[in-house]
């Protein structure tokens, strides 16, 4: 795997570098001799007063049509005077790629055909702080162990599933996922603190098994929180898996209840109504989208009020629904009464993963252009969670300018009501 670099996305404007004429696309090739492998080294090595920063100007011969060339800049500051950089990823040696083959991998259940960083499983602790992501900490070595110990990164967000030593084995297929337990104890005795998350496969780790799990876990004081969420089974998945149904989703409500939090889709498959905002705490796993639903509909309710405006002209407005939230903004639509407005929810199914799987984030653009055939749309309101971030384009590698509507809306946080207002009043 090709070592990523420290390459730099931003130079602050007024700061140091800026100063020194650095600029994004640079890259930082050593600090006092030294190679940072990552944000982590890199802010301990640039705390020294004197610096010698060797940059591979990258930006600057870009202009000129020249290969890459190396300075070296010699730096006197302050100790605690940063240098003003920020950079396109948090690791610039190579990420940690995951060692395991879980029987539930989402990942490995991808058809082929799609974009290259789609198929990468990183298992990184380094972007499990810094962004977030699950870690199994099954391949952990002892220098990780080394470094977890003088820095301390707290929180983690850590994939547990199980804390059975053989299921664990079995379900993430690695002989060394037998060890959770004591690793978890190991990172309470460093004080780190976690996040833990359970992907319920039913048959494997469900029923008494996630209760003894959940017992399990109780018992860590480092523990912030503890999400439950389902596992996810696409059309191309390869393993037999069963998924969950109403019976299994209000047993696990149940089972974590006073412990953790279930995902949103166990209480609609369960068929019961989103908890209120307590259940979810400081809503510590919402990237994953456990408590989304709730933050919507206290949304919603804060600013209802607002959507009354009436409009010049009687106008159409279409929103894009996945199946899984249909009922929640069927009931939400029918609060909205804007004169001459009228709300159309059109729900896309996923027939590209599967029918079972309706997250809003892996809806594709296929889908949509299918289901869109044949319909006269003007306005068409589609959530910023369906494409990748920062572009226009959709899992699939649809863009928006393949979809022929006369206007498209993209909306953030998934149907805001404060930018459904927005895009309202502009019509």
């Amino acid at each position: 795997m090709k070592r990523l670099g420290a390459t730099i996305s931003n130079v602050e404007a007024g700061s140091i570098a800026d100063e020194l004429g650095i600029l994004a696309g640079d890259e930082i090739v050593s600090i006092n001799g030294v190679v940072p492998n990552d944000i982590f080294e890199y802010s301990f090595l640039v705390q020294d007063e004197v610096l010698s920063l060797c940059v591979r100007r990258s930006a600057c011969t870009k202009r000129t049509g020249r290969g890459a060339i190396e300075q070296t800049i010699e730096i006197e500051k302050d100790y605690e005077d940063d240098l003003g950089l920020s950079f396109e990823s948090a690791v610039f040696d190579r990420v940690k790629p995951c060692a395991n083959k879980c029987i539930f991998c989402f990942v490995d259940g991808q058809p082929e055909g799609l974009r290259e960083s789609l198929y990468v499983k990183d298992d990184d602790w380094r972007l499990s702080y810094l962004q977030g992501t699950y870690v199994t900490l099954t391949n952990l070595s002892a220098a990780d162990w080394v470094r977890l110990e003088a820095m301390r990164p707290s929180p983690l967000y850590i994939s547990v599933h199980t804390t059975s030593p053989k299921l664990r084995e079995k379900m993430l297929q690695n002989k060394r996922a037998g060890t959770i337990l004591e690793d978890l104890k190991r990172l309470s005795i460093l004080g780190i603190e976690f996040h833990a998350q359970i992907v319920l496969c039913p048959e494997y780790n469900d029923g008494k098994e996630l209760e003894r799990t959940i017992a399990d876990l109780k018992k860590f004081k480092n523990m912030l929180s503890l999400a439950v969420v389902p596992v996810g089974i696409s059309r191309h998945h390869k393993n037999q898996m069963v998924r969950v149904n109403k019976k299994i989703a209000l047993h696990t409500i149940k089972a974590v209840e006073g412990v953790g939090m279930a995902s949103d889709e166990f209480f609609l498959t369960a068929g019961l109504e989103v908890p209120p905002r307590k259940y979810y705490g400081k809503f510590h796993q919402i990237e994953d989208g456990v408590g989304a639903l709730r933050l919507y509909l206290d949304d919603f309710e804060k600013r209802k009020g607002k959507l009354k405006k009436a409009l010049k002209k009687p106008t159409k407005l279409s929103l894009i629904v996945n199946s899984g939230a249909l009922p929640m903004f069927l009931k939400i639509t029918k609060q909205i009464k804007v004169k001459g407005l009228e709300l159309e929810l059109i729900e896309v199914k996923n027939k590209f993963f599967g029918e079972h799987i309706n997250v809003a984030g892996l809806i594709c653009g296929c889908d949509i252009l299918e289901t869109l055939q044949g319909r006269e749309i003007t306005n068409l309101v589609i959530p910023s969670v369906m494409l990748r971030e920062g572009t226009k384009e959709f899992l699939d590698g649809v863009i928006l300018k393949d979809i022929k509507v006369k206007k498209i809306h993209v909306i953030k946080d998934y149907y805001s009501t404060k930018e459904l207002i927005k895009i309202i009043n502009s019509l």
